[in-house]
């Protein structure tokens, strides 16, 4: 389950209907019920959020949101346009860094593919898509 506060459109989710596990984007929030509009393929439907499950950060999601690698040093380099991610072991993304510019972070625990799009939106005022 993901907390609704912690969702927004844009954000890459697993919904689950009927044991049917599908990849889709949010498309809307009704605040008022708490329901998620979750484009899966070509429908919507709209979702509790403990239907909802979060996608684990690794090296696959960010390839899949375009990001090139580069291995050096100090571990891998993840770069979407002035964007990086510095993981400092290969396929550890426990405890790694990132920054936008002047803005970094250090993220200390595992996250999810959609907690990186809300940290990367609230870094760049963009949203992070595999577009």
């Amino acid at each position: 389950m993901i907390k609704f506060s912690d969702l927004q459109p844009g954000d890459i989710v697993i919904a689950d209907f009927e044991g049917s596990q599908n990849e889709g984007i949010v498309k809307a929030l009704n605040r008022e019920d708490k329901e998620v509009c979750i484009q899966t393929g070509e429908s919507q439907y709209w979702f509790k959020p403990a239907d909802l499950h979060a996608i684990p950060l690794n090296e696959d999601g960010l390839k899949k949101l375009n990001f090139e690698s580069l291995e050096n040093a100090n571990g891998v380099k993840y770069m979407k346009g002035a964007f990086r991610i510095l993981i400092p072991k290969k396929g550890n993304f426990s405890d790694f860094e990132m920054w936008y510019r002047e803005d970094r972070r250090h993220i200390k625990q595992p996250i999810s593919l959609h907690e990186l799009q809300n940290h990367y939106y609230s870094m760049t005022k963009v949203e992070l898509n595999a577009d």
